[in-house]
């Protein structure tokens, strides 16, 4: 008899269907060992999946985060670092992965179910039997390289974040809220005196403890082929069952079995400093215990009473203490799912001598609310729009589910039926027929009546200078202690660890799995059909279009319809800023802030900020106003709603009313310029943000919206914007007035709907509320939309002269660099394809930059930019103890591989290729971002609607000499003095260091602090009205110009 295939042993737990979106949840659990297996069926080209363990420890060793890293350095029957990646490289995948506090999630994101199946066990050996070497912990945790600094890929990420105020003040936190003997206490990443002292051993007996299957939930999100998904699972455990038991009945959950913290006893508020030059503004965070997380009922109404009191202006804490007594910037709350729940209170944006009244207002705020009746009809729209925002984010997010699931697996009850609270929204339900009283008592028993934590976070430049001088004079006594030799030994033992680290894989490894078949790849199909202006793009014949074309005929505004299967409207006006003057684009952040919280005229009558905002609240699901960078316009803006079909209409109506019936009131404008100013400190901080924003500055014109709407731009002109709305209020708002006359204009707009377009009433005519508007000349021909590299200066067009620019900032611990040559200008560019791979061979997991970079400590990560019709190619360097470095090994490595020296690694070049497939997956992800691509790519780029699937076809055959030669003309430039351009923020212990090494690569050096690139874009002020420190005002006025010369500059035509 022929012998029978063993059926997988896992027995299915639960299996339903969700009532609010369209997917299935199914539960297994291995009869073996244990391990569970959640799987969220969704339509889509993208597996997600989510390889999730519960790691608890009593220490700040940083044992997680470091597995985290090791995990992809090897295992059992894979013993090259790297292979894993390479792996998934060519299968269409990336892998990835994160610690928390109390987990950690190893995640796989495939396009298509084959290479997913292809990838997991070999993903799952990694994970469960991981080959630890010393070698692998010197660069991937810690080690002191040659010249006696600290480095390692995990402690250069903790040093960029250890002193950073909300790293300082979330562990402070945490220290208050509970004892030794729990696991939340303490930082899983690892604190930087303990990765210094961190053993291998020690590394080792903590994944022997954790990683285990009975530890682990195997989640996975998508179009899953289950059959095969257990029996990959099946056969993994017997792979393993020899060297780790599958069952471990001694075996206690990590945070369940553990103590829990006891109870606050006592209200504690404290004072933290963090390192910081601009002493004017820090924050707050309070946190209250709150119910055991898997009380559904209860903690869905925690959620609504926290966008009660935090969700919008007109939420009563948001309203109070942002918009009325301007006491921060913004108040946001949220909760954290444990055992206990801990609900946190986040004002940000505080005058640091106000810290202690602004806490004590927050809270005798809660007081104040919890003892008068609350407003039930504002509660129940807050119920009824949390319920429509949850229907929509399980249709659109996809990270939706997983993280629901991730939650139960920590903390649920492992029989499904905590799992089981996802199938429907029942608790809603129950919520909806809560009393006043029931919404008080709730708030006074875990709010206003229950002890807290609080942490004031104040910065201190004292700190910053003192922490300065302590890790100089440490560095220097290591240095004077281990002397020459010691210092060689290290040198030595570092070289041994990367030789050990980076042996090849033999060339017939990988080629043990094909390349897999993209007919598992579904990609979502959006019909496109046009109306008005927009039929001159062309028209189809699908059905959507012939829905179009029987509607009721309107005015011809230019608008592109989506049709997908979604049970929402998605809507999007585009808004080009090309007839925008110069003077006005600074404005744009705090128009945008204004344009859903300003008085309006309805009906002859003024209706304020607050009816607005709760009427929109009621009519959408949400609404935003920001730049169209997300359909990838940077130079325009996009004004979005998201609403149920019955609201298409009145979400026009309410898009005339916010465009041409908004009142500029001085009191709202005020508003949003304190706010805007109580961010601009922490900000600053961001050293990252600040070099990328030195460059943009460098090497774009002053009428480009990147330019104008910088962090350094608001940090002097809205000082003097303010001093100015109150001295002349009226030409403040005749400004603003003039800024919408030069937006709202009929050439200017363009309109995606994205939507089941059979279920529109009166698609098309419907916008007529809209075109009709006195004013708007429906004759004029669309503008064209604005090309990136058309806003490059002189500087950007032809970039080198400058050199580099170092700035120090005391804020940070690390270093972050920006570098930048001309690059491509076209989508049509015969280039582009062999450009696209070259990109992706060099920024590929594990491959040629990886580990010339991250694998030897120099940097957490490095990246090249895609901005294809941008005229300019960037490269940036992540959190680094010495950028300069991770420039220079990574000139050297490229150089190498475009003069052939170094020959092309034909699985990296296939990894490229899948990397591009993955990414085009990645725009279709969902049915809003197919339909959304769509009109990138026809609307914006002006391209063919098959123009992704013809460029998957021409990278497929990318030769190597073309990928060396794309090298050569386009990447080699931006390390190249003459040719590029660098801005370096970093620690300023480093700037030393740095300005010897870029200078020996042959840049110009030049030393500034950050308020030398501050613009006030001829805005006059002076040094009293600015009320910055002399060094600020001093730059200010050098560069400025007379306001009244740039009335007339209007001539036109994220980066990261």
């Amino acid at each position: 008899m022929p012998s029978q295939v063993q059926k997988p042993r896992f027995r299915k737990v639960q299996s339903f269907t969700t009532n609010y979106a369209p997917t299935v949840i199914t539960q297994y659990e291995s009869e073996r060992s244990g391990m569970q297996v959640i799987v969220a069926d969704r339509k889509g080209p993208k597996i997600n999946g989510y390889f999730t363990l519960v790691t608890e420890i009593f220490d700040d060793s940083g044992a997680p985060h470091t597995l985290e890293h090791l995990i992809f350095m090897g295992s059992k029957n894979y013993q090259y670092k790297g292979l894993l990646d390479k792996l998934a490289g060519r299968a269409y995948s990336q892998t990835n992965a994160w610690t928390a506090v109390d987990h950690t999630a190893y995640t796989l994101e495939t396009a298509g179910w084959d290479g997913f199946a292809q990838i997991l066990p070999v993903y799952l050996e990694h994970v469960i039997l991981p080959n630890i070497t010393d070698e692998a912990c010197v660069t991937e945790v810690h080690h002191v390289d040659g010249e006696g600094n600290d480095a390692g890929v995990v402690y250069s990420e903790m040093q960029a974040l250890q002193y950073s105020s909300s790293e300082l003040m979330d562990l402070r936190a945490r220290r208050l809220l509970y004892p030794e003997n729990v696991g939340f206490r303490y930082e899983t990443g690892g604190m930087m005196e303990a990765l210094r002292v961190l053993t291998p051993e020690r590394i080792r007996e903590f994944h022997k403890a954790m990683y285990k299957p009975r530890n682990m939930a195997i989640v996975v999100v998508g179009e899953a082929d289950h059959q095969n998904l257990l029996e990959i699972l099946d056969e993994f455990e017997d792979s393993i069952k020899d060297d780790i038991p599958l069952s471990d009945p001694e075996f206690k959950r990590p945070f369940i079995d553990s103590p829990q913290p006891p109870a606050l006893e006592k209200t504690i508020v404290e004072t933290v400093e963090f390192p910081e030059e601009d002493e004017s503004t820090g924050e707050i965070l309070a946190a209250f215990f709150g119910p055991d997380c898997n009380e559904n009922t209860v903690m869905t109404a925690i959620e609504i009473l926290l966008t009660y009191l935090c969700g919008s202006s007109v939420s009563v804490i948001e309203n109070v203490i942002v918009e009325k007594e301007q006491l921060a910037s913004s108040v946001t709350a949220w909760w954290d799912a444990r055992p206990n729940s801990v609900i946190w209170f986040q004002p940000a944006g505080v005058d640091a001598d106000k810290l202690a009244f602004v806490e004590q207002r927050l809270i005798s705020l809660l007081k104040e609310v919890a003892s008068k009746p609350l407003d039930m009809a504002y509660m129940k729209e807050c119920i009824q729009r949390d319920r429509r925002q949850i229907k929509f984010q399980a249709e659109g997010s996809e990270g939706f589910y997983s993280n629901l699931i991730i939650t139960d697996y920590l903390f649920g009850k492992r029989d499904g039926s905590t799992l089981a609270d996802l199938q429907n929204l029942k608790a809603f339900d129950v919520i909806e027929n809560w009393t006043d009283e029931d919404w008080r008592s709730l708030l006074r028993k875990w709010l206003s009546d229950a002890p807290h934590v609080s942490i004031l976070g104040k910065p201190s430049m004292k700190l910053a200078t003192s922490l300065k001088e302590a890790e100089e004079a440490r560095v220097a006594k290591r240095k004077t202690e281990l002397g020459e030799e010691g210092l060689k030994k290290l040198k030595e033992t570092l070289d041994k660890a990367k030789d050990q680290n980076e042996k090849p894989i033999p060339a017939g490894v990988l080629d043990q799995w094909p390349v897999p078949d993209t007919s598992s790849i579904h990609f979502i199909e959006s019909e496109t059909a046009r109306s008005g202006k927009a039929r001159s793009l062309g028209a189809s014949t699908n059905q959507a279009q012939k829905i179009i074309d029987a509607a009721p005929e309107g005015l011809p505004l230019f608008i592109q319809f989506e049709h997908v299967p979604t049970n929402f409207v998605h809507l999007t006006l585009h808004v080009g800023t090309s007839e925008t003057l110069a003077k006005y684009k600074p404005l744009l952040p705090l128009f945008a802030d204004n344009f859903y919280n300003t008085p309006v005229m309805r009906d002859g009558k003024r209706m304020e900020f607050e009816d607005v905002v709760k009427q929109l609240e009621t009519d959408t699901i949400s609404y935003q106003i920001n730049g169209a960078g997300r359909v990838g316009d940077y130079e325009g803006m996009a004004i979005q709603f998201q609403v149920e079909p019955e609201k298409y209409s009145t979400m026009i109506s309410w898009l005339r009313t916010l465009m041409f019936d908004t009142v500029f009131d001085p009191v709202r404008i005020k508003a949003a310029i304190v706010k805007a100013l109580a961010d601009i400190p922490e900000a600053k901080r961001d050293g990252r943000a600040m070099a990328q924003e030195i460059d943009t500055g460098l090497h774009m014109r002053p009428e480009s919206n990147l330019v104008a709407r910088r962090t350094l731009v608001k940090a002097v002109y809205l000082k003097r914007l303010k001093k100015l709305l109150e001295k002349d209020p009226e030409t403040v708002l005749s400004w603003f007035d003039g800024l919408r006359r030069s937006l709202f204009t009929f050439q200017n707009m363009r309109v995606l709907v994205t939507a089941d377009v059979a279920k529109l009433p009166n698609p098309v005519a419907a916008w007529d509320a809209l075109t009709s508007t006195p004013g708007l000349d429906t004759t004029k021909e669309i503008l064209p939309v604005t090309r990136p590299w058309a806003m490059l200066n002189e500087e950007g067009n032809s970039p080198g002269s400058v050199g580099s620019i170092i700035v120090p900032m005391t804020t940070l611990d690390s270093s972050y660099s920006y570098s930048t040559a001309s690059g491509l200008r076209s989508f049509a560019d015969p280039r582009l394809p062999a450009f696209l791979v070259a990109i992706g061979y060099l920024e590929a997991v594990e491959g040629p930059l990886w580990n010339a970079v991250r694998g030897n400590g120099l940097a957490y990560g490095v990246s090249f930019s895609r901005d294809i019709d941008g005229g300019y190619i960037q490269f940036r360097v992540y959190r680094s103890p010495d950028a300069s470095k991770a420039i220079e090994v990574s000139r050297a490595t490229v150089a190498k591989l475009a003069s052939g020296e170094e020959p092309l690694d034909k699985h990296l070049v296939e990894g490229s290729v899948s990397g591009i497939v993955l990414a085009v997956a990645d725009e279709q992800a969902t049915m809003s971002f197919a339909a959304q691509q769509n009109f990138v790519i026809g609307v914006i780029r002006g391209l063919e609607s098959d123009w992704s699937r013809k460029i998957l076809e021409r990278v497929r055959h990318v030769t190597h000499d073309e990928i060396r030669a794309a090298m050569t003309e386009i990447v080699l430039p931006v390390f190249e003095p003459g040719k590029s351009n660098v801005v370096v923020t970093c620690a300023p212990i480093m700037e030393e260091n740095i300005v010897k090494s870029l200078s020996a690569m042959g840049y110009k050096t030049q030393v500034q602090p950050l308020s030398h690139f501050y613009d006030s874009y001829g805005l006059e002020g002076d040094d009293e009205e600015d009320g910055d420190d002399d060094d600020d005002d001093d730059d200010d006025e050098e560069d400025m110009e007379d306001y009244d010369e740039n009335m007339d500059t209007g001539d036109e035509d994220d980066m990261e």
